[in-house]
C-alpha cells in the first residue's frame, strides 16, 4: 500500500498558468478544439511509438498499443478543472482509454491521473470494465455504447468530484477522499492537474471532436449523498482496485426506490446494480408480453436486467427468446409444495405448516435439487433460506451431507450462488465447500426498500472464505449484435 495525498509537487509550479474562468455557469463557457482535423500538431505519442494518423478529420488508430498524450497550446496543454467531450467509434474487438491530469508524460506511460475506459466486447476476449468506466476506481460492467457507431464519452472535473458520461448517460459519479490508499500498482491515481492522453490498444478505434471547456480553479459543486461511511466506502474502494467485480446481482424497484436512486447509489459507491423485476403467477410480470415491455423500458440503461423467475411454473409461462434478452436468470426454492400438494411460499409464516423438521429438510433439498438440475438459470438465489419457525436451527437442519447434495447440483449445473446480504446466508462452511467444487458466487440483496448494494455480509465472506475476483460469477454475452458498417 501506498499513501498519496491529493498534492502533487512537480506541479506547483505550473499552476500558475492555469486559467481562473470568471464565467459562473460551465454551460456558457465556450468549447476550445483541442485536434484541429487535419494535423498531429499539438499531439504527441510516447516513446516512438505511434498507430495514430489523421484520416478524413478523425484520430484513427490501428494496430498494436500506443499512447498520443496532448501538448498543444491550449492552457499550457495543462488542466485542472474541466468539461472534455470527444466522440469514439469503436470497432469490435477494439480497446481504448482517455486519460486526464496525466502529469509525467516523459515516463512513456500514464501512470498518474485517472482513465475512462473504452471496451464495448461482451467479456470473452475483453475486460470486465466497460465503456464509461473509471478503471479501477468506479467500475462499470454493461454499457449501452456500442461497436461500429459513433459514441459521445464526456469528462467533467470539478473539485474533488469526477463526472464520466456515456451518450450523456451519467455513468460514474465519483468523489475522491481527502486522503486516498491506493494499491502499489495504482499508487498515481489520484486529482492534481495535466494532460489528456489517448491510449490505443489492439483493434481500430477512430476519434473525433476532441474538446474541453476550462472551468474555474475555485469551480463550485455539488457534494452528492455519502451512502457509506468513510471506512465502509474505503474498503469498498480497495477491492474495486484490486479487482473484484462488486455487483449486487439482486435489486428490485420496491417501495419508494426507483431507477434514478438505484443509478446514483451505483454510481456513487462503486457497487454496481441489477434491475430485477419479479416473473412468475401472482407476479408483477406474469406475462410474456409484460417481459418483454419491461426490457424494451430499459434495456438502453447503463445497468445490468435480470429475470427472478418466480414459483415453479416460470418455464412455461415465458418464452425462450424473451428470456434470453435478459442478462441472466435467478430463482430460489422458496416456492413450492407440500407432499399433500399445498403450495407453499416459505417466507410467508402463515403459509408454513412443519410437523417434522427433519421430513420438510429433505422435501426442500429435493426441490432444490430439482430446480438446479431442470430450470435453465443462471444463479441460485436465497440458497439455504428456512422458515422463520425452524431458522433457530440452521446449523443443525443444514447438516454436511445436505450442503453437499445441493453443492453438488450446484457445480454439475454450472450455475453460480448467491450470497445473500439481506439473509445472511448461505453459512461461511456452506460457501467453502462450494468455492472448493468450483462453484461462482454472486453478491445480492434482495432488498426490501433503500437498502440495496449494502452488502456486508457479503464482504465479510470474501475475507472469511478467501475468496478471489476470479471465484465471482459475471453474466455470459446476451446476444445483442452489433451493427454492421457497409
Amino acid at each position: 500500500m501506498n499513501i498519496k495525498t491529493i498534492k502533487n509537487l512537480a506541479f506547483i509550479c505550473a499552476a500558475v498558468i492555469l486559467v481562473s474562468c470568471t464565467i459562473s455557469k460551465p454551460s456558457e463557457i465556450p468549447w476550445t478544439d483541442l485536434f484541429d482535423k487535419t494535423s498531429m500538431d499539438g499531439w504527441m505519442s510516447t516513446n516512438g511509438q505511434n498507430t495514430f494518423s489523421v484520416v478524413d478529420e478523425k484520430l484513427v488508430s490501428e494496430g498494436n498499443h500506443s499512447v498520443l498524450y496532448y501538448t498543444g497550446a491550449v492552457n499550457g496543454a495543462i488542466f485542472r478543472n474541466f468539461e472534455f467531450s470527444a466522440d469514439v467509434f469503436t470497432t469490435p474487438g477494439s480497446q481504448a482509454a482517455i486519460y486526464f491530469h496525466w502529469s509525467n508524460p516523459e515516463s512513456g506511460q500514464p501512470t498518474s491521473g485517472y482513465a475512462v475506459q473504452i471496451d464495448n466486447g461482451d467479456g470473452t476476449t475483453s475486460g470486465l470494465c466497460k465503456t464509461g468506466s473509471l478503471t479501477a476506481i468506479r467500475d462499470v460492467y454493461k454499457t449501452h455504447a456500442r461497436d461500429n457507431e459513433w459514441t459521445n464519452l464526456r469528462i467533467v472535473v470539478k473539485g474533488k468530484n469526477i463526472e464520466v458520461f456515456v451518450n450523456n448517460v451519467q455513468t460514474v459519479d465519483y468523489t475522491e477522499p481527502e486522503m486516498i490508499i491506493r494499491e502499489e500498482n495504482l499508487e498515481g491515481r489520484y486529482l492534481s492537474m495535466g494532460t489528456f492522453a489517448l491510449e490505443a490498444g489492439p483493434g481500430k478505434i477512430s476519434f473525433r471532436n476532441i474538446k474541453i471547456r476550462i472551468l474555474a480553479n475555485d469551480v463550485e459543486w455539488e457534494p452528492g449523498p455519502e451512502y457509506f461511511t468513510p471506512e465502509k466506502q474505503h474498503a469498498v474502494n480497495t477491492l474495486i482496485s484490486r479487482g473484484y467485480p462488486l455487483i449486487d446481482y439482486h435489486v428490485h424497484m420496491k417501495g419508494e426506490v426507483t431507477l434514478d436512486d438505484i443509478l446514483d447509489k451505483s454510481r456513487r459507491t462503486g457497487i454496481f446494480c441489477s434491475l430485477a423485476p419479479n416473473c412468475g403467477i401472482g407476479f408483477p410480470i406474469d406475462t410474456n408480453e409484460k417481459l418483454e415491455e419491461f426490457y424494451s423500458q430499459f434495456n438502453d440503461v447503463p445497468i445490468f436486467l435480470a429475470m427472478q423467475a418466480e414459483g415453479r411454473e416460470w418455464v412455461t409461462t415465458f418464452g425462450k427468446a424473451s428470456i434470453a434478452k435478459y442478462d441472466y436468470v435467478f430463482t430460489d426454492a422458496m416456492t413450492f409444495s407440500d407432499r399433500q400438494g399445498n403450495r407453499m411460499q416459505i417466507w410467508k409464516d402463515e403459509q408454513v405448516k412443519i410437523d417434522d423438521p427433519q421430513d420438510f429438510m429433505e422435501l426442500l433439498v429435493e426441490t432444490i435439487e430439482d430446480v438446479l438440475d431442470h430450470e435453465k438459470i443462471d444463479i441460485y438465489v436465497n440458497a439455504t433460506f428456512l422458515p422463520t419457525v425452524i431458522a433457530g436451527d440452521y446449523d443443525a437442519l443444514w447438516t454436511e451431507q445436505r450442503m453437499n447434495r445441493v453443492v453438488n447440483a450446484l457445480a454439475r449445473n454450472g450455475i453460480a450462488l448467491e450470497i445473500s446480504a439481506r439473509y445472511q446466508i448461505p453459512s461461511a462452511a456452506f460457501i467453502r465447500k462450494a468455492k472448493k467444487a468450483g462453484v461462482k458466487f454472486a453478491f445480492g440483496t434482495n432488498n426490501s426498500d433503500h437498502d440495496f448494494a449494502n452488502l456486508d455480509y457479503c464482504l465479510a465472506m470474501i475475507n472469511e472464505c478467501n475468496l478471489q475476483p476470479d471465484d465471482f460469477f459475471f453474466p455470459k454475452p446476451h446476444g445483442f449484435k452489433p451493427v454492421q458498417v457497409k
